[in-house]
């Protein structure tokens, strides 16, 4: 009767949240299950000094001994395991075992969680999320799923805009490049859409996603970076200048690209100019159309047992063009898929080029434009026919070209949900 009287006084008060510090510090984790396994991760990022008690542990578990990032002794919980111990977590399936922890914790003034009887433990773990050195933890009592329903709303709102939470911090100079994806607005990052909506100013290409300019608050200035008026500059000097201006004013900048920053992006361009100005650049990488395009319209740019490998190239500047960087005799040979950005009008040339150094002329190919967008088409040839076929299908940038034989793995029917 004492211990459910002492459990109803507990019942009768919230529990204090408080962020442990536990970096450099002895934690005792008893079992190495499942509970054990999830736990574990937030520990070591804690910086906690861990030792696992359990005759057993979850493969994932094992991993984490084997790598160095947690102590683990191989036996049952004995009297004394929590000597020197500022936390335990207890999660063993033996009821007596985990009772008899429970009490040392009680004698040791050891803070202790527990997996099977929350009412016994001294402490709860709550529901956590981290978003950009924010980090949220929730408590709900005995409704852990109501907690993570609340964490979740609260983490994903923090990293869409739809929470707003702004520093108060002075402001520096500060830039970020962020990858768009290939077109649809749901494939940017989460990183990329918090970033947007902190910003002040998006200088934006054509290609990035522009359905998420829209949603963009009425206070932010979007500059079109094909209408920066450049005169004697050539217009990525224009956009540099740009960015380094808005930047030096203290406003948050958003460059916002198509794909990913730094495959064929001129990123690093970028990147380079704002160092040289001592602004501080962030890179937040992208879904590159070289991968995501194929795979919206059933094309896997590598399959097991026809490709072991894929290459990437520009194909703004044709095979026979002095500028052309490309080893187009040895992408021939290679047996693997071959995926062309920006080649549309150049196609013709670059299939002349692989067939005549081996390539066979009955190679499929695929053209995919607009891809994962609502306007999406598929058009495919061969290396013999595409010039052909792209003037009588009328096929226009932007379109990912794959050529290899991935292109006949697609399965018959493909669910896809267009963009909206």
């Amino acid at each position: 009767m004492a211990e459910h009287a002492d459990h109803a006084e507990h019942a009768e008060h919230p529990a204090y949240p408080v962020g442990l510090r536990l970096a450099g510090r002895r934690v005792v984790v008893f079992g190495g299950g499942q509970v054990a396994q999830r736990r574990l991760p937030a520990l070591i990022a804690a910086g906690a000094e861990i030792t696992l008690i359990s005759p057993s542990a979850t493969p994932s578990v094992d991993a984490m001994a084997e790598a160095g990032e947690i102590t683990w002794i191989r036996r049952r919980y004995e009297e004394g395991d929590l000597a020197d111990a500022w936390y335990a977590l207890v999660a063993t399936t033996d009821p007596v075992a985990n009772a008899a922890i429970s009490a040392e914790a009680e004698r040791t003034r050891t803070w202790c969680v527990r997996s099977d009887d929350a009412e016994a433990a001294t402490a709860w773990t709550p529901a956590t999320g981290h978003s950009e050195g924010v980090t949220v933890a929730v408590l709900t009592g005995h409704d852990p799923r109501r907690s993570a329903a609340v964490r979740d709303a609260v983490v994903e709102g923090l990293r869409n805009g739809s929470i707003t939470a702004p520093s108060h911090r002075a402001r520096t100079p500060f830039v970020a490049l962020v990858g768009g994806g290939p077109g649809d607005p749901d494939l940017i990052t989460v990183r990329g859409r918090r970033l947007l909506a902190e910003a002040d100013v998006v200088i934006a290409d054509r290609l990035g996603p522009r359905d998420l300019l829209s949603e963009l608050p009425p206070h932010v200035e979007v500059i079109d970076a094909a209408k920066i008026p450049y005169g004697r500059f050539m217009a990525q000097e224009a956009i540099n200048n740009a960015l380094i201006e808005h930047a030096k004013q203290g406003k948050s900048v958003v460059r916002l690209k198509g794909g990913d920053p730094f495959v064929f992006g001129r990123g690093m361009e970028e990147a380079q100019a704002l160092a040289a100005e001592g602004i501080a650049c962030t890179v937040v990488p992208g879904i590159s159309s070289s991968i995501s395009v194929p795979g919206a319209a059933g094309i896997p740019i590598t399959h097991r047992g026809v490709a072991h490998e894929f290459t990437v190239v520009s194909g703004h500047v044709a095979p026979d063009d002095p500028r052309s960087l490309v080893d187009w005799a040895s992408l021939a040979k290679l047996t693997g898929t071959l995926v062309i950005l920006m080649g549309v009008d150049k196609i013709g040339k670059i299939a002349e080029a692989l067939v005549a150094h081996g390539k066979s002329p009955d190679t499929p190919l695929a053209l995919v434009q607009e891809g994962t967008t609502a306007t999406q088409r598929r058009v495919d040839a061969t290396l013999a026919t595409v010039a052909e076929t792209v003037k009588a299908e009328d096929v226009r940038p932007p379109a990912v070209i794959v050529i290899g034989d991935v292109v006949n793995e697609a399965p018959d029917k493909l669910v896809r949900q267009p963009a909206e």
